[in-house]
């Protein structure tokens, strides 16, 4: 079996190794699918992980655009981009030491997650542009009601891309 088998198999070896006790034998060390119940289960443990991850990271992004928009006085926007940056770091270490496990390559793993933050920034962007500026909507109300849509487009996007 070749290096490039054993990563696409799920082989994991050194600090790479994950943090929620995958197995090789949740694996089919052939195909690189899962068999069955271990994986689902591994998937599932993940799915669960990954939401209160991103549960802290919605409290501190909301908390933050809440002190930054209201007290501190900054535009709406500004705050936005400020709050979610600091829930997009947030998430990202959490999810790196617990959620997926993986601890090599970290500043391409955190470039590649903030990246798919700056998708929930954009997505937030418009959201306030449209129901705040547009509508008149409390740009308190939209930015709240734009986290749960941001937090499931981004999970997809990070398991595929940023931790895969």
């Amino acid at each position: 079996m070749t290096t490039e088998d054993m990563v696409q198999a799920g082989a994991r070896t050194g600090t790479d190794a994950p943090a929620d006790g995958d197995t090789p034998s949740d694996t089919d060390t052939d195909t690189g699918t899962g068999t069955g119940t271990g994986t689902r289960t591994r998937d599932l443990r993940q799915l669960i992980t990954y939401a209160l991850v991103g549960g802290s990271g919605v409290l501190l992004d909301l908390g933050a655009f809440l002190l930054l928009y209201n007290v501190v006085g900054l535009h709406e926007q500004v705050a936005n981009v400020l709050s979610t940056s600091l829930g997009i770091t947030n998430n990202f270490v959490l999810n790196a030491l617990f959620t997926f496990g993986k601890r090599d390559r970290l500043l391409l793993r955190y470039l590649r997650f903030y990246a798919v933050g700056l998708t929930g920034i954009a997505l937030t962007f418009v959201l306030l542009a449209v129901f705040s500026r547009g509508l008149g909507v409390d740009p308190n109300l939209v930015k709240a009601g734009s986290l749960p849509l941001v937090l499931v487009f981004q999970f997809a996007l990070n398991r595929k891309w940023s931790f895969a």
